[in-house]
């Protein structure tokens, strides 16, 4: 069984048993937390799709913590002119365990 679930704007495949590294959220570490916008679930090859989403369905999870991203190079320049920048970016991510997944 999975689910395709919105979380923070962005779309994960997430199955029971799994850690996704998720955009950071509220919530402190072992808080537990759920999910509603489930745009797609599979129930051993029964598909239910939703429009926009699964009503009644739910994913459920616990925090595990908060973690950053590996650093990203951003690297600025313009030939025959000097201009070079170099900056680094490292995003906030939050850890989260999917404990289950209902409808």
């Amino acid at each position: 069984m999975y689910a395709i679930v919105e979380i923070g704007g962005k779309q994960f495949k997430v199955t029971q048993d799994q850690f996704v590294y998720a955009p950071k959220m509220q919530g402190e570490e072992g808080a537990s937390v759920e999910f509603d916008r489930v745009l797609l679930m599979d129930n051993d090859g029964k598909v239910e799709v939703g429009a926009p989403t699964v009503k009644g369905a739910k994913v459920s999870g616990k925090i595990l913590g908060h973690v950053r991203g590996d650093k990203v190079v951003v690297f600025k320049k313009k030939r025959r002119k000097g201009y070079k920048v170099r900056n680094g970016h490292r995003q906030d991510f939050t850890k989260v365990l999917i404990e289950g997944i209902s409808k």
